[in-house]
């Protein structure tokens, strides 16, 4: 089961990705990354912090995110992470795709 939410915060939209981000899952994110383009947020940040879980689907669907934000003329950033999701990114080299968000959303 998976929950994504976007919450607006000054600067940027933060999305925030709950449970297991499975096939299953993964349009949940990418029509939630659609909407807060679609409503002008130009700076997106992704916080993974209660992410339990990650497959390649998600991994994909994080870099197709990336791609539609940069095609809207923004950016995807990588705020908090999970150990399972951050020990993924870092197996597959996707964590030196992803700038980090400094501010630790």
């Amino acid at each position: 089961m998976i929950a994504v939410s976007v919450e607006e915060r000054e600067g940027f939209a933060e999305v925030i990705v709950r449970g297991r981000l499975t096939m299953s899952g993964v349009g949940h994110l990418t029509s939630a990354v659609s909407d807060a383009i679609r409503q002008g947020h130009r700076l997106l940040v992704l916080n993974m912090r209660e992410t339990e879980f990650m497959d390649s689907s998600g991994l994909g669907a994080m870099v197709g995110c990336l791609k539609a934000a940069r095609e809207a003329g923004g950016d995807l950033r990588l705020g908090k992470v999970s150990d399972q999701v951050g020990a993924v990114l870092v197996r597959t080299n996707v964590d030196r795709v992803f700038a980090p968000h400094l501010s630790g959303a």
